[in-house]
């Protein structure tokens, strides 16, 4: 009998834990944070590929011409630790109108480029050493750790302003936060504005491939409010 006692005993103190705590007066607000800021450094990934019908001709010629690339790239001035092999890959072809199989080897570079003002000649180097894909360029900054903290403590802000809009016309106040959600997506940031125009073009006039325009870092929480 004591032990149903106190098994009842500790629902009802559980049961009336609960009420208390759903009877807790809240807000519940989102927050954005935006910050734009121009890029001082460029990711590009490049790709060679080679095509043959011998695989290990077609293997050879790509690594002879990736030797070419990694040599310009050291060259460029490019720190050792700035630059890698992504992928490396040789794969077999059938040709249906030839019934026959050719073969496609293709290795990928990655470089970080830290001078955007080397842009130009690094991409038209590359070009010329042989390189025929272009896979990806994505505008960074090294601060990106400040930058990602500022747009945080921005979306935290807006969402306390948000609470204070809702509640001003209830006569209460915004009290301590309970709960804070980070609603933010693992992306990279895009540039605003970028293009690359062909590099066919007036050799007498100045290159000027690349329209950085600013990069824009964003963060999104969810704020959870006591009222008082």
């Amino acid at each position: 009998m004591k032990k149903t006692i106190l098994i009842l005993a500790l629902l009802f103190m559980t049961m009336s834990y609960s009420q208390e705590q759903k009877q807790v007066p809240m807000v519940n607000v989102s927050g954005e944070g935006k910050i734009k800021v121009a890029p001082d450094q460029v990711l590009i990934s490049i790709s060679l590929e080679t095509k043959g019908t011998k695989a290990e001709d077609v293997k050879k010629e790509n690594d002879k011409k990736i030797d070419a690339i990694m040599k310009f790239i050291k060259k460029s001035n490019i720190a050792k630790e700035d630059f890698q092999t992504q992928r490396v890959s040789l794969n077999p072809n059938f040709d249906y109108a030839k019934k026959k199989y050719n073969y496609v080897a293709t290795q990928s570079v990655q470089i970080l480029l830290k001078d955007l003002s080397k842009y130009d000649g690094l991409m038209e180097g590359l070009v010329n050493e042989g390189i025929n894909r272009i896979d990806n360029v994505e505008f960074k900054s090294s601060k990106m750790k400040e930058l990602e903290s500022d747009a945080r403590k921005l979306a935290i802000k807006e969402a306390k302003s948000k609470a204070e809009d809702f509640v001003s016309v209830l006569g209460q106040k915004v009290g301590k936060a309970i709960l804070i959600s980070d609603n933010s997506q693992s992306y990279n940031p895009r540039p605003v504005m970028y293009a690359m125009k062909s590099m066919v073009m007036d050799e007498s006039a100045p290159r000027e491939t690349l329209a950085i325009g600013e990069i824009e870092i964003t963060a999104n929480v969810s704020v959870s409010f006591v009222l008082e």
